[in-house]
């Protein structure tokens, strides 16, 4: 299985505001979750009657085809959590993909662990998996190394680039490899 994150990996939310990275397309959307988030954000502004402004997104378009190509069974694994499948997989040209849902609130495993690593681990149920996320430490290495009892790929993206050429490579050479 790969397990995707989209802030980060898909969506180069770090790259600089101004300057989208080649290959990417801007993307305006308004997603029930971001809607409801941008108007909490107005009214403690004080700006009740403001309306929410759309998320920009980069993604690009190349990346649905390459993802699809890798010998894995595709994941979401983002805090987008089924509006990835709404929003993304037809701007992707990705089918519907399963969804690892978070529990609310979210968890605090401490130690530098990053919350969604046991929530992934427990969901791989000892399977085989990679994961691409931005948010990935040393500390996550570890942690899955202790708890997880299969093959584990954990791949930071930079969150400036989004996924590149070197990491498809990376990936497509683990899955051919990883029983």
């Amino acid at each position: 299985m790969l397990l995707i994150d989209v802030d980060g990996p898909l969506n180069p939310t770090a790259a600089k505001p101004y300057r989208r990275p080649q290959g990417y397309e801007t993307h305006r959307l308004m997603t029930p979750q971001w809607e409801a988030a941008e108007r909490r954000r107005l009214r403690e502004w004080g700006l009740p009657n403001k309306p929410p402004k759309p998320l920009r997104v980069w993604l690009n378009p190349d990346h649905g085809p390459a993802l699809t190509a890798l010998l894995y069974d595709l994941v979401w694994a983002t805090t987008w959590e089924e509006e990835a499948n709404t929003f993304l997989s037809p701007l992707l040209g990705l089918p519907i993909l399963p969804v690892i849902t978070w529990p609310d609130p979210r968890p605090q495993p401490g130690g530098g662990v990053f919350w969604k690593t046991p929530e992934i681990v427990a969901w791989a149920q000892g399977r085989p998996f990679a994961w691409v996320d931005d948010q990935i430490t040393d500390a996550d290495h570890g942690w899955v190394r202790a708890h997880h009892h299969g093959p584990a790929l954990l791949h930071r993206i930079d969150p400036k680039t989004g996924l590149t050429a070197d990491d498809f490579s990376l990936l497509a050479d683990w899955a051919r490899v990883t029983p």
